[in-house]
């Protein structure tokens, strides 16, 4: 391969890949709870990789981030006040059909946890989420 001595900006091909073959790629992940603190703790036990995080405080600004930029994958607590996770995750779906979403969350109704998955929740864990859980749930949705 040839040495370049320019001072010009690096660019990537369009395949996303360059002549040291291709780049692990970024998955973008957006963690929407009230708490603080629960959003650390499923930031903490997301299985090791190369991720792009962003974080809401709740449903409303969960909507407009993903509007803005279209994450891989939305993990979503379910009480919540003002918009609560349920409602989010219909107008996440309305949005893009194709939203992948994971609900995470310490209510343990079953009529609750049933009604996200039939709104197209890909799973529902429990709080806290334990790490072998998303590293199955990884590797089960191929992230």
């Amino acid at each position: 391969m040839a040495r370049v001595n320019s001072p010009a900006p690096c660019r990537r091909r369009p395949t996303g890949g360059d002549d040291f073959g291709p780049q692990p790629m970024t998955r973008s992940i957006l963690i929407t709870d009230d708490s603080r603190l629960a959003r650390k703790m499923v930031r903490k036990a997301l299985p090791p990789g190369d991720y792009a995080i962003r974080e809401a405080e709740g449903g409303q600004e969960c909507l407009d981030l993903y509007q803005e930029a279209r994450a891989d994958l939305v993990l979503l607590d379910l009480t919540m006040p003002g918009m609560d996770g349920i409602e989010t995750l219909e107008r996440l779906r309305a949005i893009d059909p194709q939203a992948k979403v994971v609900v995470v969350t310490a209510d343990v109704q079953p009529k609750v946890r049933q009604r996200a998955l039939e709104l197209g929740a890909l799973a529902v864990l429990s709080k806290p989420p334990v790490a072998a859980d998303l590293q199955d749930l990884w590797d089960r949705l191929g992230l």
